[in-house]
């Protein structure tokens, strides 16, 4: 319904018009377990004095005017209507299983249940015998990692009620590639990463025109968004990923995931269709990368500053990164492959390009032009991965100790997306497939699981 403008509306930006297009309208899923019976009042009274209910974008209605332009609109919250008490007997198809139920739950949000205009775009979701708070935000929103900051902001340290968690951060790369190199090493670097980078970049250029990976029992594609998801949970050990770390020389944790993500579709693909690929067939993913240059929650004071904006919303770029099906390699080769992979493309301004590239289009040739552009990457690709750092320490939710928390969005094109969220030593991995494409997701998180064991045995072999 079109709306005259009030002169206190706030346009969106261009990031948030695009997760409102047809083909891109995400919601972000976030599920936190807890280890006593809900206090619902509390929740409630937790998150009325939060500091979410206090930002704009979280008490703002989504309008449009009368040339279809949408604005933010500043509203009155009323907390009764963004908390949803599930129905139980409408969520016990997985017997006692906690776990399956949460999922199948999510798994129907995700392909059935629209976020409404009425109100703000954002809902929370209780599953009072399940222990489990299901967070509900549309991405037009923010990202990840300004709504990882927004939802541990109502949250407080289990060891120190009054104190907020805080989430570790890293520090900024070295993009130059010739730090600590003479100038014959440095000029290199440099070469390396023009090279890197036209190549890159027009890799991404083509993905969004007509490139796309081979077709296999895992492909997406053009609608697949709209089919029904099931959604399945790999769980792994910091410390596990971390033996596996220190068996490959510069790794990092991201190079570990990637190669458990390698080694596990290539044992999922041996499992659903054997002697079907050569080896080195390539499976290409999309990673989210965040821009900021100081991520995480300590940027919250900032975020809530209405006189600086600069951090909150959607600040990330797109990054393809190839994955190859091997069944014939060394367990630990794959991480090799994988850091090999991820050290060329660090060299490269690949994400802050995509950014530059998408924003461009949305200022000169619309939201439609952009999605379509985005779409057509989602479709080109076979999965989505993402990696998201909670909190080191256990934290708690209106008191009550949170056990679990697990990420992940609504439907893509593509008929695999993987979100990973650590926290407390723990990583878990929600696994969101296409179930007609893939109907045993927990067959493939046990194989994920299965390749991360594998690793540390053989990295502790060869130590």
């Amino acid at each position: 319904m079109a709306l005259s403008v009030n002169v206190s509306d706030e346009p969106l930006t261009p990031s948030g018009r695009l997760f409102l297009q047809p083909e891109m309208r995400t919601i972000i899923h976030c599920a936190l377990g807890v280890k006593h019976h809900m206090d619902i009042d509390a929740i409630k009274s937790t998150i009325k004095n939060s500091f979410m209910v206090k930002h704009p974008r979280f008490c703002s209605l989504l309008v449009r005017d009368k040339n279809g332009f949408e604005h933010w609109r500043r509203t009155e919250i009323d907390i009764d209507r963004h908390i949803i008490l599930v129905d139980e007997t409408a969520a016990t198809n997985g017997g006692d299983d906690v776990d399956k139920i949460v999922n199948d739950y999510i798994a129907d949000l995700s392909s059935s249940s629209p976020l409404g205009c009425d109100k703000p775009l954002w809902e929370i979701h209780m599953m009072m015998k399940q222990k489990c708070a299901i967070f509900r935000i549309h991405h037009s929103l923010g990202d990840g990692i300004s709504l990882m900051s927004m939802l541990l902001a109502i949250c407080r340290k289990a060891e120190d009620p009054a104190a907020v968690p805080t989430l570790a951060t890293g520090g900024r790369r070295d993009w130059s590639g010739g730090k600590g190199k003479d100038w014959r090493g440095a000029l290199m670097g440099v070469l390396k990463m023009v090279l890197f980078n036209l190549v890159f970049c027009l890799n991404f250029v083509l993905r969004c025109l007509c490139v796309r990976d081979r077709k296999t029992v895992i492909s997406g594609g053009d609608g697949v968004e709209l089919w029904p998801r099931k959604v399945a949970t790999a769980r792994f050990w910091i410390e596990d990923m971390k033996v596996v770390k220190q068996a490959v020389a510069n790794a990092t944790i991201n190079d570990v995931l990637f190669g458990v993500i390698s080694a596990g579709l290539s044992r999922y693909l041996d499992h659903r269709s054997p002697n079907s690929l050569k080896e080195g067939h390539q499976l290409t993913g999309v990673a989210m990368v965040n821009l900021r240059e100081q991520p995480g929650l300590q940027d919250l004071t900032k975020m809530m500053d209405s006189n600086s904006t600069c951090n909150w919303g959607n600040k990330f770029g797109i990054l393809l990164l190839p994955s190859y099906y091997y069944q014939r390699v060394e367990p630990l080769e794959h991480v090799k492959r994988a850091k090999v992979m991820i050290d060329r493309k660090k060299q490269t301004l690949e994400a802050q390009f995509s950014y530059r590239v998408g924003d461009l289009v949305m200022s000169w040739l619309g939201p439609k032009i952009a999605s379509l552009l985005n779409y057509r990457i989602l479709c080109n690709t076979t999965f989505t991965i993402s990696n998201v750092v909670g909190p080191k320490e256990e934290i708690t939710l209106a008191g009550n100790p949170i056990t679990f928390i697990r990420a992940n969005t609504s439907s893509l094109p593509q008929a695999v997306a993987m979100h990973m969220v650590s926290y407390a030593g723990r990583a878990e991995m929600q696994i969101v497939v296409a179930k007609d494409i893939i109907p045993d997701p927990e067959f493939l998180a046990k194989c994920f699981q299965d390749s991360l064991l594998e690793m540390k045995e053989a990295a502790i072999a060869s130590m």
